[in-house]
């Protein structure tokens, strides 16, 4: 497994980043999901993460994924093309946990999720991204179980890093570790992010290259 602070990773990682990204299509079902030609890496976090800011800080693109003051507005799958020739796609994934979001809304919600997750052959990892004030949530522990149960990779990002106190930073990044421990498909290693400050941006994208290989 390659180190993802490692500078050469780091620097081809910010190549990669700062060439062509496009929004490819939205996908309200798996009808629409575009032709499996490429790996994808996947971003998935409850509303009011902070998943649309830190795709857009990550790609240094203010206005690729579109954030809202709405939570829960997004309920499809958004896909973007990384790279001229194509070299792999982002998927920003709709947020869960909105209090409140219809029934039937939620239940759409987890089918789409589920069945992607499961049969996406080319869906490389997971990026789940946790709020640094909070923690893990239950709704968080609920997406956990769907990948763990679809033996999809994946690895936390803390997001709103900048938002609290390094001791509190470092308790949550010893809880988090603890709490996926035992997750059999969790990666072990936590990145703390700022979409805001640009915190561990370098080693989020280095990680995203590094789940290709």
């Amino acid at each position: 497994m390659t180190d993802q602070s490692d500078p050469d990773l780091i620097e081809e990682a910010r190549k990669v980043f700062a060439g062509p990204i496009a929004f490819l299509k939205s996908a309200p079902s798996l009808q629409y999901l575009p032709d499996a030609s490429v790996e994808e890496v996947a971003f998935a976090g409850r509303s009011n993460v902070g998943k649309s800011s830190l795709l857009n800080a990550l790609t240094g693109r203010n206005g690729l994924a579109r954030t809202s003051n709405t939570p829960g507005r997004t309920q499809e799958l958004n896909f973007f093309d990384v790279g001229a020739p194509l070299r792999f796609r982002l998927v920003d994934m709709p947020g869960y946990g909105y209090a409140r979001a219809p029934r039937d809304m939620v239940k759409k919600w987890r089918f789409l999720v589920n069945d992607y997750l499961r049969g996406r052959a080319k869906l490389k990892r997971a990026l789940v991204l946790i709020d640094s004030r909070h923690g893990i949530k239950d709704v968080d522990k609920d997406m956990l179980d769907m990948l763990d149960g679809a033996a999809v990779s994946y690895r936390i990002v803390l997001t709103k890093a900048d938002k609290v106190k390094a001791s509190h930073l470092a308790a949550v990044l010893e809880e988090t570790a603890e709490a996926i421990r035992k997750r059999p498909a969790a990666h072990p290693d936590i990145i703390a992010t700022s979409a805001e400050k640009g915190m561990g941006l370098p080693e989020l994208r280095a990680a995203v290259i590094e789940s290709l290989s």
